[in-house]
């Protein structure tokens, strides 16, 4: 029984310690953040700032210890408008929250480059946007395909992520051939593997699936360069469709070795394992003509087995000379690094 009626007034209010928009684009605002943001915090606003949306979960597997922590201090972002949130509907269950760049965040991560917030190109609404984008979906997978790796370094000492570009940050490189949805380079102590992902949800027709191979042709006739083609898909029966597209189309590239492709299916993970990510043995290349062919499954690590002639990647302290992966610019921002700083202690956090 409803014993007292809530005033609508009380409706309005701001969540108790939430900063107001113009409070938290104040200079008291950011005097108060300087005092408080770690290097890891810090180093989450770059990763908003670069792979647009995050998840609760995804943010836990790639800087935090604990599930407690993650929502203690991601708590404590939101109150300061460090980051925004958002939970998409679900038909069934409840999704985790999703995270993207807050207000004062922005302010923050252009201040540490020397620039405005214009010069970031980011407007929060825009950021805000991401909620009711079509592509959330497939943009989550990307970046869950991504922490699953930096979650694995973190849990490893002998192999560790280390470079991982955005969608928009390969399209600003390579958009006029192609526009991977993202890159990511792989170390360990014998070797490295740099790759362009192809990240499947099912949506698209087996033949588009198969024809991006060629704007991969392209771009490595273009650059001289050899990159690996990994393609994640969500079954393995849908990972044998388009082996069979796959293979038609790369039979027919002028320089078939200069594009090597491997796919790999969620559902070879192994949910027993500690952590499971795409560094396991999931991965079968694309070797012959006969995508039915049977053959072993590969690590991340090992693929370079698959492909003899495949040189090493280039240094990557020796870039191309654009200035995305030097220093910052107005509306470009070098990469973040993928691997977190290490955590302060709770005592100097405070």
């Amino acid at each position: 029984m409803i014993t007292m009626t809530t005033r609508q007034h009380t409706l309005r209010g701001h969540l108790p310690g939430h900063r107001s928009p113009r409070a938290a684009g104040s200079v008291e605002h950011q005097a108060m953040l300087a005092a408080r943001l770690t290097a890891r915090d810090r180093w989450i606003l770059a990763l908003l700032h670069e792979h647009r949306v995050l998840t609760s979960s995804q943010i836990q597997d790639a800087a935090f210890p604990s599930g407690r922590s993650a929502r203690q201090r991601l708590r404590d972002l939101y109150l300061w408008r460090a980051v925004s949130r958002f939970q998409p509907f679900r038909q069934h269950g409840s999704a985790p929250m999703h995270y993207v760049l807050g207000p004062a965040g922005a302010a923050v991560l252009a201040a540490e480059h020397g620039l405005e917030v214009k010069e970031l190109g980011y407007r929060h609404d825009r950021a805000m946007g991401i909620a009711h984008n079509q592509r959330l979906a497939h943009t989550i997978g990307v970046n869950d395909f991504f922490t699953a790796l930096i979650a694995r370094t973190r849990a490893t000492r002998d192999e560790a992520l280390v470079a991982w570009w955005s969608e928009t940050r390969c399209a600003r490189h390579f958009g006029d051939l192609v526009i991977p949805d993202g890159y990511g380079r792989w170390r360990t102590t014998a070797r490295e593997i740099e790759w362009f992902l192809e990240f499947d949800t099912g949506t698209e027709s087996l033949t588009k699936v198969g024809r991006k191979l060629i704007g991969y042709a392209r771009l490595a006739d273009a650059t001289g360069i050899a990159t690996p083609v990994l393609i994640w898909l969500p079954t393995t029966r849908r990972e044998a469709g388009a082996r069979t597209a796959l293979a038609r189309v790369h039979a027919d590239l002028d320089n078939r070795h200069a594009v090597p492709v491997a796919t790999a299916a969620a559902d070879q993970l192994n949910p027993r394992t500690a952590q499971p990510s795409p560094a396991e043995a999931v991965w079968l290349p694309l070797t012959t003509a006969r995508a039915d062919r049977a053959g072993p499954r590969y690590t991340l690590a090992e693929l370079p087995d698959a492909w003899p002639g495949l040189p090493p990647p280039a240094d990557p302290t020796t870039p191309d000379d654009d200035a995305d992966t030097a220093a910052a610019t107005p509306y470009r921002l070098p990469p973040p690094s993928p691997i977190p700083p290490r955590a302060t202690p709770n005592r100097l956090a405070r």
